[in-house]
Parts: structure tokens; C-alpha cells; sequence
């Protein structure tokens, strides 16, 4: 028993003594008794009152609560338009169930009978946790905090209606609290009527009506409390459960209880295989779906192995198996990761800990783990998957529990791998195998995706594309890739796919040989060269990766595409062919907007393709291998791409040989701190060139021989001191430094007149010297989230001015996506000599110290018109006309953060003509704001926000009416979302 619970049956026992008393000594004697002891009764009763707050206290404080937002949190607190607000923790986003089944009944009815044997049956035959009160004896109405607690993690409640259950005050509140917890969902309420007739129950009749006489007349309880019971009780009887008239034998009914719960609590493998729609469940995935089901069933098996060909669906047959093992409450909370051929321990640990609520700070891959495993044990009923496992690899290294410990805590392990020696090495207890699909599964799903109506015998397309189908070896990602590529063509280019599937011949036919030739059928059909050398750039990034199409971008320019072109224009080309590339199924869509993926299949099969390629463009990708060396390469190979990121590699040659190269890829290789003095010096085509979180302090003088270099990242280098050199890179037009240790821009940036994009992003950055940036005349991009903070600053208040000035900005004609934080409005100019057509941009204008704090909470990407104004007293009405007519009037997202100069939004929407406005965020202590909007001290004649879809508020303390007066009709005609903020730590 419960500590707390001992302190309220002790104070129920001195009621029980005090009401013996009057009935035994008469009320005089007990009074007179009462005042000859009346001290010993006050220290009694307060060391009872005493203990009971401490142990209150000590059970509140185990209970996780939200840390408040302080002034300095708040500051970080942002919002973005187009993200929703941030969804409560994977933890939190399924119930989490203790108890599958409470028990409540009356125990002199029915403890040694019905109850005993429903308990065996499901607690100890069926392994389903049931919780069963075992005090016999329950004083007064008051439930102890423990049983309240069972209550609410408990997923149904069985009401074992006998003939005494409403004789007892404890069986009728506790009846109270669980129509309470359950009221959302009333099928979760199950009732039996043993030895009773339901309508005496529904109509409190015989014992029922009996026992609520006793309680109305006693005058023990509160006002209202029997009504409590009678409704509780009347809505339980209402409910459909079990009659014990309905069976003939008890053991009937206990069978009958018993089979209903396990249905209700684990659904059957129809039911599972037919409960969610979309998910194409061919009958060689149904039954490894009915064979997982069973496995994942079983208490015996902790771990549980998936098996079969690259490319035959088992990860999308995993991650639906997981979707709907929590929907039908198989397990509380289901969560995966990849694994991959090469594992990135720390990247597996940090996405488990994501999915369960959990931030890992621990520095070592150990301590992460046992964190891990000490979350994952607190928990109950988790189902971790994960995914394409390519060699055994150590449970205890990630964090995942042992068999025993996983049974106690009734976890499992869902795997998926190509090769059933994988499953083995795992000590997997369970194993299934998912097929190819059958043929006329396979012929299924080519037509679907073909789109080429009709497919039936009388169509001409109908042999040969039989002969295409034939050709996939049954694998869905091979079907869907060729049956996409062959959807605009004749029937002479059918005819043509399928000789050329018919006569290719894999490099390595034992090894998905059917894989290779159909996804280079795919890509040879694909519809233009520029699709070709797009999908080829996607393989040079790390498996499961989410690649950023900006990056694909900003790659494909620095090989010297869309010279012609506008970066917008550029852009706009580079979304279209990555759309294409997936509705080709090439290419998969991220789980970050703006980013793509590839199935490690296609990738697999890419990256075989380009080491093969003899028209010359082939590639050399080797990630993630811990390479500590630089890798041995056959120069006469020609390769045009190199990718060896993510990689331990700590030394370079002397010499890069490779004169075809076009693309080095070296990012993410953190050992590497030194690049040879004579690295480039070598003839080479390098037109792409990424040293991204490396360590290197120096640019090597030989990097001036990269005479065609046009793209450069540098992006968190943070050791990097001196990029002088980089001035001689004449043809360079994508230059990104962002997060680099550099506190002073450099000056010779200023002869890089080709420059297109430029990203000095970088809190550490003071100086940026003036007519330097002014010098890019083709400048279209320019990300400068920086913590520079004085634009036209100058050396002790005299001489030459040293920082850029704001008007350099707005001098560059062909600017036109802008990100910059200003330190005040003062920065800005009051005029220029031509308005600028900035069609992106993202300003913020940051007061104070704390503006470098923020500025990487304000980016709202390249495609967005946004204005941030950040502790600032400035308000719309302080900015020039130049500076109203080219940004303010064209924003779509108006953000203000502790703005003491804000006092009526209406004002600032007339003098900026916010007439676009889409996005209002509001949020921390605007001083002077008492009404939102003032219809009565400004005046509107036409409609105002009329666009506005998202009104974000929060932390505004002076803040006591929304609107004061009446807005003209057709205002905020168009909003969607009001939403408070006060709460929010973090978007």
C-alpha cells in the first residue's frame, strides 16, 4: 500500500473510532472526551496533515512539468508561415497504456469467483496487464491517489456488476472516476452483469435501489455526490456487455470475456492488413505482413528480422506494419531509424531520441546509449524498427535493450536486411521472408502505373508490354521506375525498351542484375540531359540522405549550367526537372520541404552506373567508409566526380590527379585540417569544389590554378583565418562561407566579378569593408545573416568609412533575393539613387547586443518576402519611402518581437500598404500595444488585412482588447489560423 493511501485509510479510521464513540458513549460522553484530549487530537491529526503534503509534494515533483519561458527564451521564439506549429513529442502522441484491462467490482460478491478467474485468464494465460484492487476493505468514498492513477493508464475497464457492487461508496466513485477518464471514447467501458438484471441497474431497482436509499439517507455524503453515482451507473448500464444469462456455464462466460478482449486489444491479421487504405498489400505482402504480425505477437520474440531482394518493399512494408501496430494499439509507440550500409551510430541514436521526447547531450557514443536504454525502459509496449541492415551491429552500442529487458518492458526489435545470414548473426527469433511479387501481381502494378489504357489482350501495347513487365523480376521499385519512363511513349519505343531490357547484360547479374537494367532503362528514357546529370548528382550524397534541391542547384551552376539564365530562372528549371525525377520514382520526396531523397536501391544501381559510364561522366563515390586515407585513384579512369564526404580522411596527396575532375566532394571529413601547398596545382577541370566542416586554417596559394572553378563552399570551417587567395578565382560564381571563423571579410572578395551567390552568413563576422560587396555587379543572391552590426561605422568616430553602408545593397541592379539583419532603422538610407527590385528578400532589423542571438531564427528560406522587427522602437512609419515602396509593401510575413513602439497595428498597416500581408506574428512585451487594432483612433475607409491568413500572438502582458471599434466590412476576410504563442518555447 501506498504511503499516501496509509494516511488517508488512518484518517478514515479516526472517523470510523469517532462514530463508534457517539454510538456507544452517547454524544455528551464522546464531547466531553474530545475536550479532555483536545491537544493530543491536534498534533495527531496535524502530523497526519504534515505527511500527507510531503509525500503529495514528492509525488508532484516526479511528475515532468513545463519549464517556464523566461524574457532570454523568449527571444528565440519565432514563427514561419508556411511551418505548422511544432506537434507535441513522438512520446506523447499515443497514450501510454500501464494497464490493458481494470478491474472493478465488489469483493465479497464476486473476489473469489468470476474475478479470480478472469484475472488468471487474461493477466497470467494472456499476458494482458490487468490491474486488480486486493484490499478487501474500503472505508468512505475517497480514492486513493494510486487507484486513480491505474485508472487513467488503463485502455478498458471491465464493471463487474454484482448485486452488493452499489452498496460500496468505494465501488461507485471509483465507477465515477472511470466514466470521467473514459469519457472520450465510452467503447473502452465494459460491463457484466453477474446475477443481476441490467434494467435493475439502469433504473436502480432491487439491491441498486436498496443500497442508494441507505447512501442519500446516511447524510455522510456531499451534495450531489449519490446523483454522481446514479447518472455514472445508469450510463454504464447502458452500455452493450456481458449478461451471465446469456451463457450457460460460467466458463462460457469467462471464454466469451476473454476472447472479446483479446480482439479488441489485438486485432486480427485481416483486420490489420485491411485497415488502412492507400498501402498496396499484393498477396506476397500480405502474408509476410500476417507472418510479422503473428511473430510481434508472441512474448517469446523480442526480435524480429525481415528479409528479401533490394528494391521488393520491405521498408515500406515495415514502416505500414509499425503505422498500424499503434493505431490498433499493438504497441503504444512505434519508432524507426536506417541503419544503412555504412552506420552512423550517433545519426541512429539522435533520431530514436527525437521520437521519444528525449535530448541527448552525452558527448560519447556510450553515454548516448545508456541513455537511451534507460528511456527506452522506463517505457512500455515500443516497437523499434530498424531499417536496411546490411552487417550485424551491436544492440547495446545504439542503446537498445537486451531480450530480458525488452520482455519487461514489453518492447521488440523489427529489422529489416537483404540477406537471411544478417537475420541470423542478429540471433533473430523470428524470420520472414517478403518475395518477389507474383506475375500477375507484378502485371498489376505495371498498369497501374503505366497509365497506358487499356492493357487488356485486344490492345496492341498489350504483348510487349507483358515482355517489359516480365523483364522487372517482380520488384515494385523496378516496375514503378520502368513503367513511369514508358508512360508518353509509342509502341515502336515499347518494342524498343523491351529488346534492350531482353539483350542488356548487368555487370553483376547475381547481384540485382534485373535492378540495374531497369533503372538504366529509366534513366536512359529520361527526357533530357538535364534530368541525366541532375538524378547523376543525387548519388554523390550519403545514403538516406535528405539532399537539399538549393544544393543540386547551386552543384549544376557550378558546372556551368544556365549560363543564359537568371538564378531564378535557374531555380525554377532545377524544381521542375526534380519533379519530373519523381514522377519518374527516381527520385523520392524528403522528409525536409525542399529536399529529395533516393531509394537505396536506385542509388546503389546510379553510382554502378556512373563508375561504369564511358561517356564521361563517371564517378567515384566512397562515404561514410572511415576512410583515413586518401583513396588509391586510377587517373586514367577519368573521373568527373568525386565524393569521398563524411569520412576520417586527415591527409591529402601532394598532387590531385585527375584531370577530368569536375566535382570534389570533401565535406564532413573533420580530421582533415591541412590542404598540401601544391594540391591543385596539377591540370584539372574543377568547376565544383565543397571542403564544408572540415578543419582546414589556410587556402592553399595552388587553388589559383583552378582557373574554371565556379562554385566554392566553405560553409563551418571554423578554423579557417585567411581566404586572401580566393580573389584569383575570377570565373567563381558560388561563394558560400556560412558559420566561418573569418571575423573580417576579406577585401579581394571584391574581385570575384562573376560572383552570382554570395553567403557570408556568420555570427562572428565585425567587419565587412565598404565598396567591396558594391563591386559584384552581377550579384543576383546575397545571404548576409551575420553579427555585423555597424553599417557604415567609421575608424574612432572619424576618417574613411570602413563597413559596408545599407545604400551598397540597393545598389547592385541585379540583386534579387536578399537575407540581411540591420542593426537599427538608422542604417537604412533615407534615399537611393535607383529603388531596387528585390524579388526574395528576408530584412531584419535586430536592436541591441542580442540582434547576432536571433538572426538564425529569422530565415525564412530564398522564396519568401518577409520583415522582421526585432526590440526595436522603430515602426513602419520611421522607414523612407524608397525603403516602404521596395520592401514593406511587398511583404507576406510581418513579424514583431518586443517592439516598444508598436501601439496600433491599423497604423502600421496604413503606412505600409500591407495590402499582401499574409503572415502577422506579434509576440513579447510591446509596452505600449493595449488593443491590437484601433478602429476608432485610425480610422479605416476600405477593408484592411484583407489577405492576412495567420495572426500569431504571444506574451503580450498589456495587451486587453483585440479590437476596439468596428473594421470596415471585407477586413480579415481571409484568415485561417489565430493562434496563441504564450506557451511555445521554440518553432
Amino acid at each position: 500500500m501506498e504511503f499516501y493511501q496509509c494516511v488517508f485509510q488512518t484518517m478514515r479510521m479516526v472517523i470510523v473510532i469517532s462514530v463508534v464513540m457517539v454510538q456507544w458513549f452517547g454524544i455528551i460522553a464522546s464531547l466531553k472526551w474530545i475536550w479532555k484530549n483536545w491537544f493530543i487530537i491536534v498534533v495527531t491529526w496535524n502530523v497526519i496533515a504534515s505527511l500527507g503534503w510531503i509525500w503529495k509534494s514528492r509525488f508532484s515533483c516526479m511528475v515532468e512539468t513545463p519549464e517556464p519561458i523566461s524574457e532570454d527564451n523568449q527571444e528565440l521564439v519565432d514563427v514561419d508561415a508556411s511551418a505548422s506549429l511544432p506537434s507535441s513529442s513522438a512520446e506523447s502522441s499515443a497514450p501510454r497504456w500501464k494497464h490493458d484491462v481494470f478491474l472493478s467490482f465488489r469483493g465479497v460478491d464476486t473476489r473469489k469467483g468470476i474475478v479470480f478467474e478472469l484475472y488468471d485468464r487474461l493477466q497470467n494465460r494472456r499476458k494482458i496487464k490487468t490491474f486488480m484492487d486486493d484490499q478487501d476493505l474500503q472505508v468512505g468514498d475517497v480514492i486513493s491517489p494510486t487507484l486513480l492513477l491505474a485508472i487513467k493508464e488503463s485502455r478498458f475497464a471491465i464493471i463487474v456488476l454484482s448485486p452488493n457492487y452499489a452498496s460500496s461508496t468505494w465501488c461507485l466513485e471509483e465507477l465515477r472516476n472511470i466514466c470521467e477518464c473514459m469519457k472520450e471514447d465510452n467503447n473502452r467501458i465494459l460491463p457484466l452483469f453477474y446475477n443481476v438484471d441490467p434494467s435493475d441497474v439502469r433504473n436502480q431497482k432491487m439491491s441498486f435501489g436498496d443500497a442508494f436509499t441507505k447512501h442519500e439517507k446516511s447524510g455522510k455524503h456531499i451534495s450531489g455526490k449519490v446523483q454522481q453515482w446514479r447518472d455514472a451507473l445508469e450510463k454504464v448500464a447502458n452500455f452493450s456487455g456481458w449478461h451471465i444469462q446469456n451463457y450457460k456455464t460460467e466458463r462460457e462466460l469467462v471464454d466469451a470475456i476473454e476472447e472479446s478482449v483479446c480482439n479488441k486489444l489485438r486485432p486480427t491479421e485481416h483486420e490489420f492488413i485491411m485497415s488502412f487504405g492507400g498501402f498496396e498489400a499484393f498477396e506476397a505482402t500480405k502474408q509476410a505482413i500476417v507472418k510479422v504480425v503473428n511473430a510481434l505477437k508472441k512474448d517469446e520474440a523480442t526480435t524480429i528480422g525481415v528479409y528479401g531482394m533490394g528494391g521488393v518493399g520491405k521498408t515500406t512494408m515495415v514502416k505500414y506494419v509499425g503505422a498500424q501496430a499503434q493505431k490498433c494499439r499493438l504497441f503504444n509507440q512505434v519508432i524507426m531509424a536506417v541503419v544503412s550500409q555504412n552506420p552512423d551510430l550517433m545519426k541512429i541514436q539522435e533520431t530514436f531520441a527525437e521520437l521519444l521526447g528525449l535530448k541527448l547531450e552525452e558527448k560519447t557514443d556510450i553515454g548516448r546509449a545508456s541513455k537511451l536504454k534507460e528511456k527506452i525502459l522506463k517505457g512500455t509496449g515500443i516497437l523499434i524498427i530498424l531499417d536496411d541492415i546490411w552487417k550485424s551491429i551491436d544492440f547495446s552500442s545504439i542503446g537498445i535493450p537486451s531480450h530480458n529487458e525488452l520482455q519487461r518492458c514489453n518492447s521488440k526489435v523489427l529489422l529489416t536486411t537483404r540477406k537471411l545470414s544478417v537475420c541470423h548473426s542478429m540471433d533473430c527469433h523470428a524470420n520472414i521472408h517478403l518475395n518477389i511479387l507474383s506475375e500477375e501481381d507484378s502485371w498489376s502494378l505495371f498498369v497501374k502505373e503505366a497509365r497506358k489504357y487499356p492493357l487488356d489482350k485486344s490492345s496492341t501495347f498489350y504483348d510487349v508490354a507483358r515482355k517489359v513487365a516480365g523483364e522487372c523480376a517482380g520488384l515494385p521499385v523496378a516496375l514503378i521506375a520502368v513503367a513511369r519512363g514508358l508512360r508518353d511513349k509509342c509502341l515502336d519505343g515499347w518494342k524498343e525498351a523491351a529488346r534492350r531490357l531482353q539483350a542488356s547484360q548487368p555487370p553483376n547479374p547475381e547481384d540485382e542484375g534485373d535492378v540495374f537494367k531497369c533503372i538504366k532503362l529509366s534513366y536512359d528514357y529520361l527526357k533530357s540531359d538535364d534530368s541525366k546529370s541532375c538524378f547523376s548528382l543525387c548519388c554523390l550524397f550519403p545514403e538516406d540522405y535528405d539532399i537539399p534541391i538549393e544544393y543540386l542547384l547551386m552543384y549544376r551552376i557550378g558546372k556551368g549550367m544556365f549560363q543564359d539564365s537568371n538564378m531564378l530562372e535557374a531555380r525554377d528549371t532545377t524544381y521542375s526537372v526534380v519533379k519530373d525525377l519523381k514522377d519518374s520514382s527516381l527520385l523520392l520526396d524528403g522528409r525536409d520541404d525542399g529536399c529529395v531523397r533516393m531509394h537505396d536501391v536506385i542509388r546503389d544501381m546510379a553510382i554502378l552506373m556512373m563508375s561504369l559510364s564511358e561517356e564521361g561522366q563517371r564517378f567515384l563515390v566512397k562515404i561514410g567508409c572511415e576512410l583515413k586515407n586518401w583513396p588509391k585513384i586510377d587517373a586514367h579512369k577519368g573521373y568527373s566526380a568525386i565524393s569521398l564526404m563524411k569520412n576520417k580522411i586527415c591527409k591529402l596527396p601532394e598532387e590531385l590527379v585527375c584531370p577530368n575532375l569536375q566535382i570534389l566532394l570533401l565535406q564532413h571529413n573533420a580530421s582533415l585540417n591541412e590542404i598540401p601547398k601544391s594540391f591543385f596545382q596539377s591540370q584539372n577541370e574543377l568547376r565544383v569544389l565543397d571542403l564544408s566542416y572540415t578543419r582546414i586554417s589556410l587556402l592553399p596559394q595552388s587553388i589559383s590554378f583552378l582557373t574554371n572553378l565556379q562554385a566554392l563552399y566553405l560553409d563551418y570551417c571554423r578554423n579557417i583565418i585567411d581566404i586572401s587567395v580566393i580573389g584569383k578565382l575570377h570565373k567563381l560564381e558560388i561563394l558560400s562561407m556560412r558559420e566561418c571563423a573569418l571575423e573580417e571579410l576579406s577585401r579581394e572578395i571584391g574581385q570575384l566579378t562573376n560572383l552570382r551567390m554570395l553567403d557570408v552568413s556568420a555570427v562572428r563576422i565585425r567587419t565587412i569593408p565598404s565598396k567591396v560587396i558594391s563591386k559584384l555587379h552581377k550579384l543576383e543572391e546575397l545571404y548576409m545573416e551575420c553579427g555585423f552590426l555597424d553599417w557604415g561605422s567609421k575608424v574612432d568616430g572619424e576618417g574613411e568609412e570602413t563597413n559596408i553602408g545599407f545604400d551598397e545593397l540597393a545598389g547592385l541592379l541585379y540583386l534579387s533575393i536578399l537575407t540581411v539583419c540591420i542593426s537599427n532603422a538608422n542604417g537604412i538610407p533615407k534615399s537611393v539613387e535607383v529603388e531596387p527590385n528585390w524579388v526574395y528578400f528576408d530584412i531584419s532589423i535586430c536592436s541591441g547586443h542580442n540582434g547576432e542571438r536571433v538572426i538564425k531564427k529569422l530565415r525564412s528560406g530564398c522564396n519568401c518576402r518577409s520583415l522582421s522587427l526585432y526590440r526595436t522602437d522603430t515602426t513602419i512609419g520611421t522607414f523612407p519611402d524608397w525603403f516602404v515602396n521596395a520592401v514593406v509593401k511587398n511583404t507576406e510575413r510581418l513579424r514583431y518581437r518586443k517592439c516598444r513602439g508598436l501601439s496600433n497595428i491599423l497604423v502600421e498597416y496604413d503606412r505600409g500598404r500591407f495590402h499582401g500581408l499574409k503572415v502577422l506574428s506579434v509576440i513579447g512585451r510591446c509596452t505600449n500595444l493595449k488593443e491590437l487594432m484601433n478602429a476608432i483612433t485610425c480610422v479605416p475607409y476600405m477593408p484592411v488585412l484583407e489577405n492576412l491568413e495567420e495572426l500569431y500572438l504571444g506574451d503580450l502582458y498589456h495587451l486587453r482588447q483585440l479590437c476596439v471599434g468596428e473594421l470596415p466590412p471585407g477586413s480579415l476576410c481571409r484568415l485561417k489560423l489565430l493562434k496563441d504563442l504564450s506557451q511555445i518555447k521554440q518553432i
